[in-house]
């Protein structure tokens, strides 16, 4: 089976230039499922459920999250009627909204996609390591097919979390500093990896935000607003072909476009 992932989509931007392309990938690629990163869809960050019925309407099957998927309060409630949209699975017990969702494919087969945050340099939450570990078993009897999309920071942890799990998921591609990586490769025991699938926003920008704002932020330490960049957009994210029904990834295409 065949996953487009699209990463990181920054506000208005991201989703036009998603729109505009995605019949296109579909019909070049021939995706089973179609996932996209959208914790900063609303004005670069947060989400909503306007935004999740936009995306669901453009062809996204699955939206997962991250550390500001929340940021819009209001979304907190609102993502309980949008269950294709995911907050990170290691969220604490009672926060809204579930961090995997199954998605049926048109072939038959099941695969579960994951939203899951890392801790280093980022805000305090449980563990990733034991809380996949803790539902692996579960989801394993219900599909071989499973994707994780890992929102953090460091390197090292992904590399960690992915090495952890080499076998019993599909693949996990790396989210959040919004900058594609050219680290891809499969494990020696079939677990597809991608450090970071980038962004899909202004190409002209500072991880999508505006360069001047950013630049005062770094160079004076005050408190700058920040907004989205202008100007021409870029998409980028994975193909990953996935082996069924043995769960083994067969081959990782990153992908850029103008």
């Amino acid at each position: 089976m065949r996953l487009l992932f699209i990463a990181d989509v920054i506000g208005a931007p991201g989703f036009a230039i998603l729109k505009r392309l995605l019949p296109e990938l579909r019909n070049e690629l021939r995706p089973d499922i179609i996932v996209a990163n959208g914790e900063n869809g609303a004005d670069g960050r947060g989400f909503t459920t306007a935004l999740a019925m936009q995306y669901k309407q453009a062809g996204v099957d699955v939206v997962t999250g991250g550390n500001h998927i929340f940021d819009k309060r209001q979304f907190i409630e609102g993502i309980s009627s949008v269950p294709w949209v995911l907050r990170p699975m290691n969220f604490p017990d009672g926060v809204s909204g579930e961090g995997v969702t199954f998605f049926p494919t048109s072939a038959g087969d099941k695969i579960a996609v994951i939203s899951l945050q890392g801790r280093t340099y980022m805000s305090p939450i449980d563990c990733p390591f034991r809380t996949l570990e803790g539902r692996l078993s579960k989801l394993r009897k219900k599909t071989s097919l499973i994707f994780v999309d890992f929102h953090a920071e460091a390197t090292a942890e992904k590399q960690a979390l992915a090495r952890y799990f080499d076998g019993q998921v599909s693949a996990v591609i790396g989210t959040h500093t919004h900058v594609q990586t050219a680290d891809e490769k499969i494990f020696p025991n079939g677990t597809g990896y991608l450090t970071d699938a980038g962004m899909t926003g202004p190409m002209e920008s500072i991880i999508g935000n505006a360069i001047e704002p950013a630049i005062q932020k770094f160079r004076m330490h005050i408190p700058v607003p920040q907004t989205i960049a202008s100007g021409d957009c870029m998409l980028q994210g994975v193909l990953v072909e996935i082996d069924t029904p043995s769960g083994r990834c067969n081959s990782l295409q990153r992908i850029n476009l103008k």
